[in-house]
């Protein structure tokens, strides 16, 4: 299977996944009259659609250039991932002031019995799916690992919301009914705050993807490592490392300042040091767009 169908197929899991979830918590959620059920099926739902978006921006993306995008159809990836995170992140929001106004209006019936089924079947559902999108997002797109991102969040808040309508049983069952009203809506308003920074960071990350900023640390650094290496090995006087990660494909542009004393002077040496450059890059476990240039008037490789 091609990294790019194993992709799809990752994505169409979770899009199965969340329809069914959020096809069994409204009806769940209409029943029990928890409000908390009702957000984790309409958060599944925009889930769904989301998700096909997202499956539709793979396949855009694994297009590869043409004249319309002469650099790649990359940046669709990170696009989608942010607008997936934003319309997720505003749900959250609304929910959260919908549980405060309930908190202030007195609190909310559930049946408390069923809301406890309810968080059993999503917290063994949601970690069976966060089980198999940790196996396919191996060397997977940002789309794979931003969904296995959310059910890995939602099976752990799944299990908060479990212990929270577990505490509301104990509650009605000891009489306590008039504190019992207050568990679900308090625990609208804990979940939804708990899933904000998920959105959050999932904006931040594929802004600067969407933006062409300089890729994580840790892969800035092992590209400069690599690069360095290329460098002492061949004494060129200096390099000058440009990277950015775009959705799944890195592109780095690479100047090396070439002195007298250098060991490569010739244009197939110089095409040589590429060639290395492309097999060490390619160890990074990511396509790569690279450009790499040789003068030895430093003014053209540090502008």
């Amino acid at each position: 299977m091609t990294p790019a169908s194993s992709d799809r197929r990752a994505l169409l899991i979770s899009v199965a996944a969340s329809a069914g979830f959020a096809v069994l918590a409204l009806a769940w959620g209409l029943v029990t009259g928890s409000q908390l059920i009702v957000f984790d099926g309409l958060y599944s739902f925009a889930s769904v659609g989301l998700s096909l978006l997202a499956v539709l921006a793979l396949r855009t993306a694994r297009k590869g250039p043409d004249q319309r995008y002469p650099w790649g159809r990359e940046v669709w990836e990170p696009l989608i991932v942010v607008v997936k995170a934003a319309a997720l992140g505003g749900l959250c929001v609304y929910a959260l002031a919908g549980g405060v106004a309930d908190l202030l209006g007195g609190g909310r019936d559930v049946e408390v019995g069923w809301a406890v089924i309810y968080g059993a079947v999503a917290t063994l559902g949601g970690a069976a799916v966060t089980v198999v999108l940790r196996r396919r997002r191996a060397g997977g797109s940002d789309l794979v690992r931003a969904e296995a991102a959310e059910w890995s969040g939602d099976t752990l808040l799944s299990m908060g919301v479990l212990a929270g309508f577990v505490l509301a049983f104990v509650l009605d069952a000891a009489g306590r009914a008039d504190l019992a009203r207050y568990v679900d809506p308090a625990m609208v308003v804990l979940v939804s705050a708990a899933f904000l920074p998920v959105p959050a960071r999932l904006v931040a990350s594929g802004f600067r993807e969407v933006l062409t900023m300089s890729p994580p640390p840790e892969l800035s650094s092992r590209i400069q490592a690599v690069v360095s290496a290329v460098e002492d090995e061949h004494a060129f006087t200096e390099s000058f490392v440009r990277a950015s990660k775009v959705g799944g494909r890195l592109d780095v542009e690479i100047d090396f300042v070439v002195a007298d004393t250098s060991a490569v002077q010739t244009v197939r040496g110089f095409d040589a040091v590429r060639a290395s450059l492309q097999e060490r890059l390619a160890e990074l476990g990511q396509p790569v767009s690279m450009s790499v240039g040789f003068t030895a008037d430093r003014a053209w490789a540090a502008r």
